[in-house]
């Protein structure tokens, strides 16, 4: 991998403490959350809902109006 500038290292490294705080204080208050994994995004936490996220059908915009 491709050495970083340090202050870019410095941002990088900021957002995944962000990240990583934000996903534990979701853990605690049993809140799911929705991450990247292996090319698509995967629902965790207890209170996930079951469906599989590629398979759920677009939102109706209707509804908004």
């Amino acid at each position: 991998m491709k050495k970083l500038a340090p202050d870019t290292q410095e941002m990088l490294d900021s957002l995944r403490a962000a990240v990583a705080d934000t996903l534990e204080r979701k853990r605690r208050l049993g809140q799911y959350a929705v991450i990247w994994q292996d090319g698509k995004p995967v629902l965790i936490g207890d209170d996930a809902p079951k469906r599989d996220v590629h398979n759920q059908a677009p939102l109706s915009r209707k509804a908004d109006r």
